[in-house]
């Protein structure tokens, strides 16, 4: 009896131990990609700690039974160093949103009227707060939720995302991101907007109508809580410029701002695009209406919309696209590529997290990163060296990790 349980517990334990193993993300490749590069990569590999380097690349792969599985690469992943993840966390926003609209439906079969297109009226009820009732860049004038959702993931619009924080409700957003194991991040303000404080947690009440007829009304909300993380590398350089334009000679402190870890930002990315792969219980409540909005979207260049429409000198089609293209104007596009991806850029930091798919080479995988340049070591000028340093860092990493997944491919053919 004894022997059988001892051979029963070391069975289960070297289960646990391959799958462990199975899981483990190597650190090797990605740098040896890089150093077969050095007129690319020289300068970040030599200061990886100066340009906060984090990259996570993640294959995805298919067993005989169409069963998919993830292997992981980093290179200097640390999700407890700290790095502003600026627009990122609208990707969370936006899926959070939408979340919310099918479960107050579930919940509430009054509301069954209330979808994403329903025309969204928000007010105000707290020092600062302002109210939205048209948006001119719908094809209706009107405000919504999926409207805001377009123009977040197609220009990343900061109004948009303030909207849906606003709906959402700090609370909610901190609970989710708690709810689908995102548990180095936190989401704690509007942004673009100096919201920080004690305004940061108040939201303003929210109506929702079809046609004339209301169908959701939210109060005005308060989140007392705060949602502290254990994070290194939290306060930066040598200076700032303050709210009245004058320079302060001491590092600048981004301890009480929003974070997204890079493995936070793909596991996110992964349950979006791949729902399939997770159980029922850890996937999100989205409908395939929601998913198709998302993925529309989050793939579409600036330059295909007309509701919103941009100008193509101030958003080119690669405004977006960070990673494989650089933001570059004039860049050959792939017509072979999509990437789905949600970037950021602030305080010298660009960061993307993207889903790269090229259905005619089968090749597909997940690439999320960041880099930072600041050579003056002072935040808030404006004078970040993104177009000499961040922006062909990522434009390089992408093209790379892709032509690396097309040699994949081949041989596996």
């Amino acid at each position: 009896m004894k022997k059988t349980a001892f051979s029963i517990t070391f069975s289960i334990l070297l289960l646990i131990s391959l799958n462990t193993m199975a899981q483990k993300t190597d650190t090797l490749l990605i740098e040896q990609l890089m150093r077969q590069h050095p007129d690319l990569f020289n300068g970040v590999l030599n200061h990886p700690q100066k340009n906060q380097v984090q990259i996570l690349y993640t294959q995805v792969n298919r067993n005989a039974r169409k069963q998919i599985s993830f292997k992981s690469f980093s290179y200097n992943l640390d999700d407890h160093r700290y790095f502003y993840p600026a627009s990122t966390v609208k990707l969370a926003a936006v899926i959070f949103a939408l979340e919310k609209i099918n479960e107050i439906g579930a919940n509430d079969l009054k509301v069954k009227k209330f979808t994403a297109e329903s025309t969204m009226i928000t007010d105000s009820a707290y020092t600062k707060q302002t109210k939205v009732n048209t948006d001119t860049s719908a094809k209706n004038g009107l405000p919504s939720i999926a409207h805001y959702v377009k123009k977040i993931l197609l220009t990343s619009d900061n109004d948009a995302f303030n909207r849906l924080f606003e709906f959402i409700g700090r609370a909610e957003i901190n609970q989710k991101l708690k709810k689908y194991g995102l548990n180095d991040s936190r989401i704690l303000n509007r942004l673009a907007i100096g919201d920080a404080g004690e305004s940061s947690k108040h939201t303003n009440p929210v109506r929702f109508y079809d046609g004339q007829k209301l169908v959701y009304s939210q109060p005005a909300q308060y989140d007392p809580k705060e949602y502290p993380l254990t994070l290194t590398n939290t306060v930066m350089g040598v200076g700032y410029i303050d709210s009245a334009e004058k320079l302060v000679n001491k590092p600048f402190s981004l301890v009480n701002k929003n974070a997204f870890s890079i493995s936070d930002q793909q596991a996110l990315m992964k349950r979006l695009i791949y729902p399939q792969a997770f159980s029922e219980n850890e996937r999100f409540n989205l409908t395939p209406e929601d998913y198709k909005l998302i993925y529309t979207y989050m793939s579409k260049l600036p330059t295909e919309s007309d509701y919103p429409a941009y100008d193509p000198k101030e958003f080119w089609p690669t405004y977006a696209k960070m990673l494989y293209y650089g933001r570059e104007k004039g860049a050959t596009i792939n017509p072979d590529l999509k990437i789905y991806n949600k970037y950021g850029d602030s305080y010298g930091f660009i960061i993307d997290n993207a889903y790269f798919k090229d259905s005619k080479n089968k090749v597909e995988f997940f690439l999320t990163a960041v880099v930072q340049s600041n050579e003056d070591g002072i935040y808030n000028d404006n004078k970040y060296d993104y177009d000499q340093v961040c922006f062909p860092f990522m434009k390089n990493i992408g093209q790379v990790i892709f032509d690396y997944e097309l040699q994949r491919k081949a041989k596996k053919k």
